[in-house]
């Protein structure tokens, strides 16, 4: 199913919707949401998006969804239902215009306290705008203020939000495996869970594609021998069947028919640490390491980095969170590894690492911050962030603190 991004500009209805929708000979359409509320009022010409989008025409294809007021309604059907499914609804769009994060605030004013941030190009509901510059938003699970010198809002957010979104990739099976190559024989790298959202980075994978790739990152004896039973002639026939994703600073391969497709703008992230424990009382340490370590999130990845402010890598990002608070960690992840004691996941406090990676060979840590949840710095497009503990199959949790 070819996938394409519609935005509708509806009479009544403000802001934006963000829909996938399959190529279809329909002019007309009801689009029903997944409240099972229709908008009235819109109509959508597919067959010419479509055509636009495909041929990259991106400006020529926002301009034929068009509303036509409550006439659209005789034409429409539930047929349209079915092949759309809506990803995200502002009433009033707005999108921070920041290079690295917007601090959220609990009450309109410099110095009151931080309860979320939102990240480059992340998108926010606008609930209203007051006098003095300040806009009181919802992004994901963070109600707060903003200051409006640093969010675009409005037709500029609308349009802005066409160049932003990423293409997402939503795992619909229990588990999926994440593999080296796009091929059944490959090495799985590691196994992402159910409903976990990965960014494609291509869908459409040439040969001429997969032949760069084999060539840069399979060009040592120890790393050819993760493809060594990949028949690359069958491969090469099934390629239509797998997309590349993004797993922190990796590129791997997962097969279409255990993912479903959205384009999504990014969220902010709260920083409020109250409930985070999980796992029954947790020391004064640990809660204020997790503070302290959420103080960051948004700020950029730097491969080799050790800056929390400038740039940090995830192994550099832990180390200084540590030293912080008087502990002395080794520098890389593998090593941090080694340096802890094993515990179970089931027992982990705020402040244990999680160790990735494949097979025994650890090459990304996280730092658990309790609920289920982990801050690390990830990669280059997303730095400092918040994720599922297990977005991807732990290979180890290590613990420092003893208490």
């Amino acid at each position: 199913m070819n996938s394409h991004i519609v935005k509708l500009s509806a009479l009544g209805l403000a802001g934006i919707t963000w829909l996938q929708a399959s190529t279809m000979s329909v002019q007309a359409q009801q689009i029903v949401l997944t409240d099972n509320n229709s908008v009235a009022g819109v109509t959508v010409s597919l067959d010419a998006y479509a055509k636009n989008t495909q041929t990259g025409n991106v400006e020529t294809s926002k301009s034929v969804v068009e509303a036509s007021g409550d006439a659209a309604l005789a034409a429409v059907n539930a047929v349209v239902a079915e092949e759309i499914q809506l990803n995200i609804k502002y009433d009033r769009l707005g999108i921070a215009n920041v290079e690295e994060s917007l601090n959220v605030r609990q009450k309109a004013s410099t110095s009151s306290k931080i309860v979320g941030k939102m990240g480059k190009n992340a998108a926010c509901n606008i609930e209203k705008v007051t006098k003095d510059g300040w806009a009181k938003i919802k992004s994901g699970n963070v109600t707060g203020y903003v200051s409006t010198e640093y969010l675009v809002m409005d037709e500029e957010a609308e349009e802005l939000a066409f160049q932003v979104g990423k293409k997402m990739a939503t795992v619909e099976t229990q588990t999926l495996n994440a593999r080296f190559l796009p091929s059944t024989e490959s090495a799985k790298y590691t196994l992402v869970p159910n409903g976990e959202k990965l960014e494609v980075i291509r869908e459409n994978i040439s040969e001429e594609y997969v032949s760069k790739f084999i060539s840069k990152h399979f060009n040592s004896k120890d790393t050819k021998a993760y493809i060594s039973d990949v028949n690359q002639e069958t491969m090469k026939e099934e390629l239509d069947d797998w997309i590349c994703v993004a797993i922190d600073n990796e590129k791997v391969f997962v097969a279409k028919e255990f993912v479903t497709f959205s384009y999504e703008l990014e969220r902010a992230t709260s920083t409020e640490t109250e409930g985070e424990e999980g796992n029954g009382a947790v020391s004064s340490v640990r809660s204020s390491m997790v503070a302290y370590a959420k103080q960051f999130i948004g700020n950029p990845y730097v491969y080799g980095g050790t800056s929390l402010t400038n740039g940090t890598d995830c192994s550099g990002f832990v180390m200084r969170i540590y030293e912080h608070f008087g502990y002395g960690l080794p520098r890389t992840s593998a090593a941090q590894a080694g340096a802890t004691r094993t515990i179970s996941s089931s027992s982990a406090k705020p402040g244990d690492l999680f160790f990735y990676g494949y097979g025994s060979s650890v090459s990304h840590v996280a730092m658990y911050i309790g609920n289920g949840l982990v801050v690390h710095a990830s990669n280059e497009r997303t730095g400092i962030k918040i994720s599922n503990a297990y977005y991807r199959t732990p290979i180890k949790v290590g613990r420092v603190i003893n208490d």
